[in-house]
């Protein structure tokens, strides 16, 4: 009998997966431990290899769908062998495809085989009870006639609020006002008749052919879940950005200075970032208004300081978290944040090590940019940018001297706090970088 492939459950918080890209088509060979489609959940991307040699007798699941954990994506064994169509999910077990036998209808394939239609149970059929939402969300979505469960929740753990059942409302608005302005117009076209274009000679003929895409790319994956939060972020906070410049000249001569003590010592090297990271943590301590959390109708301020430290990838961005970052030294954290970086460019960050963060820093130095406005990473309070730094001249009494000035941006949610105490965080972690020996102790 074929072996099926199923939808693993990426961390303790999945839900649903999203199908990428299958790597072969139906009828074509497949060698176990190959890789045989990609797949995705939430900002995790990942691999899933085929669980025995044959041939992929059929997918069930096409790119871009979007289906609970367990399901049976496809399926792999011989010419004319059985294949299981899946009747509803299974369970996502080590064992699973000896458990799904049970529950799935058996069909005889004829000839080589076909992708069948997938089964998957979609969202909206799951058991409302399941869904996490706010009471008062929950009443307002059932008085407007917003179905909830379609919507993507901002709150913690992914919990719907009112502002997102608000939004939906808002949404649906637009929605039905813009129907009827074309509408309008589409009936006032259809009166004139071709009169309009006959008589318009400032529109030719290569004016009134569509514009042509060279290409298309779906947004699914990373890029969707990137998309649909940034512009949540934008939409649901009170975002505000200051900018400040940090004196680094005695901080890089330090670095130098400890470099290979430090390497020799520690079996690592200490970058910018890291003693970035170690001001920041300082910083948070002693500014607990910005190690906080906006959420519906109270601030929640933190005593732990769990440091999000966003990576770079070629399909997106990914932000793992070092907790309990004030609790740890200068190597310390240097070592947490190189690991950390290395899985997340490896893919091999879980869920659950990308979550809880209560700040979070974002480094484009190495691109060149100065200056820049970083998003919110919802529901912190604030996330610090950090740009290149550049040597400049400056006075210092009444001689210039050379000196390597360091761009902070600092974006922070006005709900949350005001711009008085948001400087003042600013410059705290100012004053740890421009006096590193600080950073040590």
């Amino acid at each position: 009998m074929a072996e099926n492939i199923i939808m693993p459950k990426l961390g303790m918080a999945m839900v649903e997966g999203t199908v990428i890209a299958w790597k072969k088509q139906t009828g074509e060979p497949v060698k176990k431990g190959e890789g045989i489609v990609d797949i995705s959940s939430e900002k995790i991307e990942m691999e899933v290899e085929a669980p025995a040699d044959g041939v992929l007798l059929s997918i069930n699941v096409p790119p871009g769908g979007v289906v609970p954990y367990g399901t049976v994506l496809g399926a792999i064994g011989h010419p004319g062998e059985l294949v299981a169509v899946a009747s509803a999910p299974v369970a996502a077990s080590g064992n699973a495809q000896a458990e799904s036998a049970a529950s799935l209808a058996i069909q005889k394939q004829q000839g080589p085989p076909t992708s069948i239609e997938t089964a998957a149970t979609p969202l909206s059929l799951q058991s409302r009870n399941s869904i996490k939402i706010s009471p008062v969300a929950r009443k307002m979505a059932e008085e407007e006639g917003v179905d909830y469960t379609l919507l993507i929740g901002t709150g913690p753990q992914g919990r719907i609020t009112k502002e997102d059942v608000e939004r939906a409302v808002l949404s649906r608005g637009h929605s039905q006002a813009e129907a009827a302005q074309e509408k309008s117009v589409s009936d006032a076209t259809t009166a004139s008749g071709q009169s309009t274009v006959d008589h318009n000679t400032a529109a030719t003929a290569s004016e009134l052919q569509p514009v042509q895409t060279a290409e298309r790319i779906p947004v699914t994956g990373m890029r969707r879940v990137i998309a649909e939060r940034m512009h949540t972020s934008l939409q649901q906070s009170a975002q505000l950005t200051i900018n400040m410049r940090a004196d680094i000249t005695e901080l890089l001569q330090l670095k130098e200075k400890l470099s290979a003590e430090i390497e020799a010592r520690h079996k690592l090297k200490l970058s910018v970032t890291d003693w970035i990271a170690r001001a920041v943590v300082l910083a948070l301590l002693g500014h607990k208004q910005m190690n906080s959390a906006f959420l519906e109708d109270r601030i929640e301020r933190y005593e732990a300081v769990h440091l999000g430290i966003a990576v770079a990838l070629e399909k997106g961005l990914v932000v793992p978290v070092i907790r309990h970052a004030e609790a740890k030294t200068l190597t310390e954290l240097s070592h947490e944040i190189k690991s950390a970086s290395t899985k997340a460019r490896q893919n091999q960050l879980a869920p659950e090590e990308m979550k809880g963060s209560t700040f979070t820093i974002t480094n484009l130095g190495g691109y060149g940019v100065d200056t820049f406005t970083p998003v919110l990473n919802p529901p912190e309070t604030g996330i610090l940018g950090i740009g290149a730094a550049r040597d400049t001249p400056v006075y210092i009494g009444d001689e210039v001297q050379r000196r390597s000035l360091l761009p902070l941006s600092l974006t922070f949610d006005h709900r949350a706090l005001d711009g008085a105490p948001a400087a003042a965080f600013l410059a705290e972690v100012r004053r740890y970088l421009e006096d590193p020996y600080s950073l040590l102790i």
